[in-house]
């Protein structure tokens, strides 16, 4: 492919990504009225929330693989077909359960786009500024769809009914379809054996279980259901990395097996892989978890509705894209560990703003701080990703970025399971210690669990006193933003030595998957 080439079909790989980002976001703004309208239970909003998600990371490893085999471009295709078809049935949904079928089939179409644009992305632009710079797009476009989702929202959900939001995603795959056979190459690995079924079911029956038990911690606490699904995911998670072993050991002796494994172990002995997949999944646990509890202050402590906090929340994604654009730029001009630690460094002083935020008035030093901390991140994300891809075999390439990206949603998961606990634990801890006299005692209980529990319990206790509740809450809950803000900035400034102390100096990517046994047999396929 010559350069305009690449570019082009740069643009072409970015129509699925901004409507992945997008789609999510819409949906948010959605969920009041087609729940009103197809008589959605609280439970199943949370399906049609949750189910996506949960099919999208269960499915990425399979996907990711899968498009090495059969070639990233036929796999994007197909992915095409199926999320244009899904988004028409959930438009045009009449019951929840409908609508919560059309929403997993969202979701494993959605894991075979996300792997095969980065995949394809790794394959077009072989020189690693390029493809910094085509990540940085990536990312930018990503992150440009999350700004937009709430703006074309808003628009569509108030001229025409809940169904357009997912009728958004048809005439983008539509024009993907007619335009991605003529502009973006195929690329596949043709030394790659047969899919192992065994393997993609050992990875659903650990990343499914795994995420549905830190999300279900995340919304509900700690209980005995989820914990004992979590763990249920890690024991299966051993044996799908025992079954990986196993086929790995095997490709020595093509009888004694009959399919190559699902995920290719030997990536993560690329110390310079595992060291930009720490940054980006450590990543995604901060952000996600710092997230939350700053949209959580701004509409409790603040009072700010879920839209005036969602706008709010704005310029941190505008500051995402323009430091998705900036990165790449720095990457050209200096080394890319010094561009990640810069970039954890600021995102660690962003956080460090929120450790002063104020429980009146706070809005400004919250936005600040979302924005610089943003900003920051943004540098790291695009480049590691460069760097991974980068450091694993471009055969190996959807492999990769399957692997990234479901550290992305096992970070956000875990990120808002532990970082929400954690400013739980330290409201209740400061809530207790200062529960004002006059408070009747099962009032204070009740607005001991949480800073939501607080405001409702507040508003029907008589004047002083509820505004007395009030106020500790408020004072209670800005701890814990102080708390989350120094453990985010203290996880960054960690992040930041170690990308310079590990990435200085990058491990060279393999030509082929490390290992003697998969090299031979490689070799004798070929």
């Amino acid at each position: 492919m010559n350069t305009h080439q690449r570019w082009v079909g740069l643009a072409v790989l970015a129509l699925p990504t901004l409507l992945l980002s997008l789609d999510v976001s819409v949906l948010y703004l959605a969920l009041p009225q087609l729940s009103a309208d197809l008589g959605a239970t609280s439970t199943e909003q949370l399906w049609i929330l949750d189910i996506y998600s949960f099919l999208l990371a269960g499915f990425l490893v399979t996907m990711g693989t899968l498009g090495d085999r059969i070639g990233r471009r036929r796999l994007l295709l197909i992915g095409a077909v199926a999320f244009a078809v899904a988004s028409l049935v959930a438009a045009f949904a009449t019951s929840p359960a409908m609508l919560i079928a059309s929403r997993a089939a969202l979701g494993v179409a959605g894991a075979t786009l996300m792997p095969s644009t980065m995949a394809l992305i790794r394959n077009m632009f072989p020189d690693p500024k390029e493809m910094a710079t085509a990540i940085g797009v990536w990312f930018a476009c990503f992150m440009g769809g999350m700004t937009l989702g709430p703006l074309v929202g808003g628009l569509l959900l108030e001229h025409f009914w809940w169904g357009s939001a997912f009728l958004l995603g048809v005439p983008v795959m539509v024009l993907l379809l007619a335009t991605a056979p003529f502009l973006l190459p195929e690329f596949r690995d043709t030394a790659a054996g047969r899919l192992d079924p065994a393997s993609v079911g050992l990875s659903l029956g650990a990343i499914l279980p795994a995420i549905y038990g830190l999300k279900t911690i995340a919304r509900d606490g700690v209980s005995p259901t989820p914990v004992a699904v979590l763990t249920a995911g890690l024991v299966v998670g051993w044996l799908f990395v025992r079954r990986q072993r196993s086929l790995v050991a095997s490709l020595g002796d093509r009888s004694a097996v009959s399919a190559d494994p699902l995920l290719d172990l030997s990536l993560f002995t690329n110390r310079t892989f595992t060291s930009a997949l720490s940054v980006m999944l450590f990543g995604g646990v901060v952000m996600a978890g710092v997230s939350l509890v700053s949209s959580m202050f701004l509409q409790v402590v603040e009072g700010r509705t879920p839209l005036q906090a969602g706008l709010l929340l704005v310029p941190q994604n505008v500051a995402m894209v323009v430091g998705s654009v900036v990165a790449p730029v720095l990457g050209r001009r200096f080394r890319s560990a010094d561009v990640i630690a810069l970039g954890l460094a600021l995102a660690g002083a962003g956080l460090l703003v929120h450790t002063v935020v104020p429980a009146d008035g706070g809005v400004p030093y919250v936005v600040t701080g979302l924005v610089v901390a943003s900003f920051g991140i943004s540098l790291p994300m695009g480049i590691t990703m460069g760097v991974m891809l980068g450091a694993a075999p471009p055969e190996k390439a959807g492999s990769a970025a399957s692997v990234s990206e479901t550290s992305a949603e096992f970070g956000i998961a875990t990120g808002i399971a532990t970082l929400g606990s954690l400013a739980t634990v330290i409201y209740r801890g400061r809530f207790e210690d200062s529960v004002p006299s006059g408070v009747p005692t099962d009032a204070a209980a009740a607005a001991h669990d949480s800073v939501t529990a607080a405001a409702a319990t507040a508003s029907r206790l008589p004047g002083e006193t509820g505004a007395a509740l009030l106020d500790t809450a408020r004072d209670a809950f800005t701890g814990a933003l102080h708390g989350v803000g120094w453990v985010g900035a203290g996880v960054f400034l960690v992040l930041a030595v170690v990308a310079v102390a590990v990435l200085r100096t990058p491990a060279p990517p393999a030509a082929e998957p490390v290992g003697e046994a998969v090299g031979e047999a490689v070799g004798r396929r070929a």
